[in-house]
């Protein structure tokens, strides 16, 4: 009997242990077959994850970010352990005692599977790490096979910490934010360190299901899940009990529910600087490496100057918009239901995509219109006992556009260019003796637009940038993409042409009609004042915008060596020799002119425009740096008394300083006497060069002091006529405005004068030589090269006779006007030209 109950009990150990042995093998040859061709786990140890690309100041201070996937990369010795801890009661209670998964997890899943509750995954974090970062997110026993495996070969590999951090910053936790970092500032802009328990609870609860833990929208249900985490760290030895009562009675607070300011309110508004920033690095990294390198950029902005070139060019085109008196509707409206009350009106005014970058104005909506006046509801102003009214005296400027194209009375009452539920901006009126509020006033973003440029013409450093009116209203930057013709501001290409090729700016040449025929037409240039006025000196010529001695000039040099001057400046890739060319008929952008003038400012070397002075990457290695010259005695322990660091300029040189000298000379007369004369006035020595084309569909004001250049273009987006506008009229005062304060933070002086030259003195208007102590406004001292006696009394036509053989003006044209020329000749000006006579391109 005994040996029959043995041999039962040794069939049946022999049965269990095939059983065993049988399940094993199995289970052995499943994972040896699902544990081939697995991705690596070991590259998990070099993990640089998409992280955010930041944009800082020169003083360090952050002024845009930018990211596909919105991460703060944290080491895990940064990360506290607070933050770990709650995320570990959360996800993996076991986490430091299991090797990759966890079977008592696993059990207890099962049985609770069983019984017939919720069936759940039991992943460990290790198991969560190797899903999110080498397998696909499917439901399948053959992606949990190899989750096993991989999370077993991970703990092998890397610290449980170092596990732990790649969880903690690859996670995503809603609202575009991945890792705790990130999260951290989205809900409670706070850093990591910076969380108290039960916020670092409630970033805990959102791994799982982030959608549905929203703290505004799911508040019950996040409070409820924050304080079950909460509970799970006292369980766990993470907190006492006193901290576990007090935090779990702490009301769920965030930047959702308004608690905390956002993040973004720290922020600048994105602007035309940061976007270009954005594009051209995109360019140059390319646009994975921008938006997911984790990238540092310091940018050359400075933000005081920033503030007063947007402030100076929008003064500038308001003051045109205004003058032309017509008030454009905005085309937003709010639906009259939601006037009644004041909360659904600020809500529903909230929610409208509006420009709010305009500094000092503000999104209003037209809630009623009684009497003569309209009353408005303000974002961000609260109501008065009387509310806020626009008066009849403030619409009075203007007629309303209607829909269809037609403009409506001169307005005599705010109902005139205003309709209820209408969205318009307002801004307050002040008084300019004490600044006490006057009422509010109608604004409206201008139809015309343009473009600023502030650059360092020793380093080309871009201090300034301003591509229109509101980046918000439209992200089209004109200071870097508008293609547009520069017109008389190219002039100085031409003069610097002919200053190299043996010209003087006591040169004469003739002012004069000219004809010439270009496919079959017949161009006709001609000056602003649409007068001739004979011989006359290079110099003046420039300053006073002379078209026809410009053509001149280019038809003597040639338009190839004009063509290479502007290719060699950057103004152009390549540009077409066309005589109408000289005058600035080719398009070009504000940032190349800018860049190019630079060059006459410091002495003819060539100098790249930068928006960026140093890129460094996630590893703070820098990939990038702009200014490459070299500091001869930086490195010296001690400099002599009143010495300072000898930089070498390894720069290329592009223009001889003496043309450079001779050219800023020049177009110092633009400023002092010429065509900017009354718009330009500053307290260092300024040079520049106005620009307006044909009909004034571009205007352009291109000036520089010892240090720093800066440029203006104005002009509606679909080119056409601006009534009244010239460079000098409009881009003048925005350049003065600007200069004015850069020149108090950046200081200026006196142009360098290049060794190698001498002064001699001339008659500005006839360019006769002078004695030496010659004064008066008709003397102007000029340089020319020592060995290089200039000769006095040469004409130059361009080989554009003056004789019988080249007819002056149509005699069998519409019609013209009569003029006479500096010699006493009366000639016919024509009709305005057409196509074949250059129908855009310099003016003035």
């Amino acid at each position: 009997m005994i040996r029959f109950v043995l041999g039962i009990f040794g069939a049946m150990f022999t049965g269990i242990t095939l059983a065993i042995f049988m399940a094993a093998l199995v289970v052995g040859g499943v994972f040896w077959m699902y544990s081939r061709d697995l991705p690596s786990h070991e590259q998990l140890a070099n993990y640089t994850p998409a992280t955010i690309s930041r944009v800082y100041s020169g003083e360090g201070q952050l002024m845009d970010e930018f990211a596909q996937e919105r991460r703060l990369y944290t080491p895990a010795d940064e990360i506290p352990d607070l933050v770990k801890h709650a995320f570990i009661s959360a996800e993996d209670k076991n986490f430091y005692n299991h090797a990759g998964f966890d079977p008592r997890g696993i059990a207890a899943a099962a049985i609770e599977a069983a019984r017939g509750g919720a069936l759940r995954g039991a992943s460990t974090i290790p198991q969560q790490v190797v899903k999110n970062f080498l397998l696909s997110s499917e439901r399948s026993a053959e992606r949990k096979i190899k989750e096993l495996i991989l999370s077993v070969r991970l703990e092998n590999t890397l610290s449980k910490d170092d596990i732990l951090a790649l969880y903690l910053n690859e996670i995503f936790l809603g609202q575009n934010s991945y890792g705790v970092t990130a999260a951290a500032q989205t809900y409670f802009n706070k850093t990591p360190d910076e969380l108290k328990p039960h916020e670092a609870a409630y970033l805990a609860t959102l791994p799982k299901k982030p959608a549905k833990l929203h703290p505004v929208r799911n508040k019950e249900a996040a409070l409820g899940r924050r304080n079950y985490v909460l509970r799970e760290m006292f369980q766990n030895g993470y907190l006492d009990q006193a901290v576990y009562e007090a935090e779990k009675e702490l009301p769920l607070r965030s930047v959702q529910n308004g608690d905390f300011a956002g993040y973004r309110t720290e922020l600048p508004d994105r602007d035309y600087f940061t976007d270009e920033i954005r594009r051209q690095l995109s360019r140059d990294f390319g646009e994975e490496e921008f938006f997911t390198g984790g990238l540092t950029i310091r940018a050359t902005e400075n933000p005081k100057l920033q503030e007063v070139a947007a402030a100076s060019l929008r003064q500038g085109l308001e003051e045109y918009d205004r003058g032309r008196g017509v008030w454009r509707p905005s085309g937003v409206t709010l639906p009259e239901a939601t006037l009644s009350n004041e909360e659904s009106w600020r809500q529903a005014l909230a929610d409208t995509k509006f420009p709010r970058d305009v500094k000092g104005w503000h999104p209003a909506v037209v809630l009623e219109i009684s009497g003569n006046e309209a009353r408005i509801g303000i974002e961000g102003v609260e109501d008065d006992e009387d509310g806020h009214w626009i008066p009849a005296k403030d619409v009075t400027w203007a007629r309303r556009l209607n829909d269809d194209g037609s403009l409506g009375r001169k307005a005599r009452v705010a109902g005139d260019l205003l309709k209820v539920g209408e969205v318009v901006h307002v801004r307050r009126m002040v008084k300019d003796a004490d600044g006490s509020f006057v009422r509010w006033t109608l604004r409206q973003i201008p139809e015309v637009q343009g473009g600023f440029m502030a650059m360092d013409v020793n380093t080309g450093r871009v201090i300034a940038m301003q591509g229109g009116f509101s980046y918000q209203h439209s992200v089209y930057n004109r200071a870097t993409q508008a293609q547009r013709q520069p017109g008389s501001s190219f002039k100085p290409f031409v003069y610097a042409a002919a200053l190299d090729s043996g010209f003087s700016p006591a040169t004469i040449v003739i002012d004069a009609p000219i004809e010439v025929e270009s496919g079959g037409k017949i161009w006709r240039p001609k000056n602003a004042s649409n007068q001739f006025y004979g011989p006359t000196p290079l110099r003046t010529g420039i300053e006073q915008s002379r078209n026809l001695m410009t053509v001149r000039l280019a038809q003597e040099i040639g338009m190839d060596t004009v063509a290479g001057y502007a290719e060699r400046f950057g103004v152009y890739d390549r540009m077409n020799p066309f005589l109408a060319n000289s005058l600035g008929s080719e398009e070009t952008t504000l940032f190349k002119m800018v860049a190019a003038y630079a060059m006459f400012a410091n002495g003819g070397e060539r100098v790249e425009p930068t928006l960026v002075d140093r890129v460094q990457d996630r590893w703070g290695r820098t990939i990038y740096r702009h200014d490459r010259r070299d500091c001869v005695n930086c490195t010296d322990p001690v400099l002599a008394a009143g010495a300072e660091p000898q930089i070498d300029s390894n720069r290329e040189r592009v223009m001889d300083p003496i043309t450079a000298y001779q050219l800023t000379s020049m177009m110092r007369g633009v400023v002092s006497r010429g065509t900017a004369s009354r718009t330009v006035n500053l307290s260092v020595p300024t040079a520049g060069k106005t620009g307006t084309t044909n009909d004034a569909r571009d205007v352009w004001f291109v000036g520089f002091t010892s240090n720093i250049v800066a440029g203006c273009y104005i002009g509606y987006d679909r080119p056409r006529n601006m009534p009244g506008a010239s460079g000098g009229g409009m881009c003048g005062p925005v350049f003065t405005r600007f200069m004015t304060e850069a020149v108090k933070e950046l200081g200026g002086g006196e142009f360098d004068v290049p060794e190698g030259g001498h002064f001699i003195k001339i008659d500005r208007f006839s360019g006769a030589r002078l004695p030496f102590d010659a004064e008066g406004e008709h003397v102007v001292a000029e340089y020319f090269r020592d060995g290089e006696e200039p000769l006095f009394g040469v004409m130059f036509d361009g080989g554009f006779a003056m004789g019988s053989n080249l007819p002056l003006f149509d005699h069998g044209g519409s019609g013209g006007e009569q003029v006479r020329t500096s010699t006493g000749k009366t000639v016919v000006v024509p009709d305005k030209a057409d196509f074949g006579s250059l129908s855009s391109g310099g003016l003035y």
